[in-house]
């Protein structure tokens, strides 16, 4: 079973950046979508990027396009987001995420994810 361990949250003011890391105990990372997620307090769980097995196509939510930039290194089995403009409605809990299938880059597929990393922002 793949485990997912983030780092790199912390306290930023408003404008500041952050950038996240996560690293995947998967043999065959290269075959998997990864995604980033976040919950902030009272809230549902939001997707917020993914970036698809191979070839690196990337979405984003519309909520942090423009600002956030996930990436990938297949070769140390990891997956970036590095949030920039970050702003006080960005404060979460941040995850990173992956199907339990390759070759899919849907949504909701998603089916494994890591413990979270908390980012706080204020203003």
């Amino acid at each position: 079973q793949v485990h997912l361990v983030e780092s790199g949250g912390g306290s930023v003011q408003a404008g500041g950046s952050l950038r996240l890391s996560c690293v995947a105990s998967r043999g065959t990372f290269s075959l998997y979508t990864m995604g980033w997620f976040r919950q902030a307090p009272g809230k549902e769980r939001e997707w917020i990027a993914s970036i698809s097995w191979t070839e690196g196509r990337t979405n984003y939510a519309d909520s942090v396009k423009g600002r956030f930039a996930i990436s990938r290194d297949n070769a140390k089995n990891s997956v970036y987001l590095q949030m920039n403009s970050l702003q006080p409605e960005d404060t979460a809990v941040y995850s990173c995420a992956t199907p339990v299938a390759p070759y899919t880059d849907y949504v909701g597929d998603f089916a494994v994810w890591g413990q979270g990393t908390q980012v706080t922002v204020s203003s």
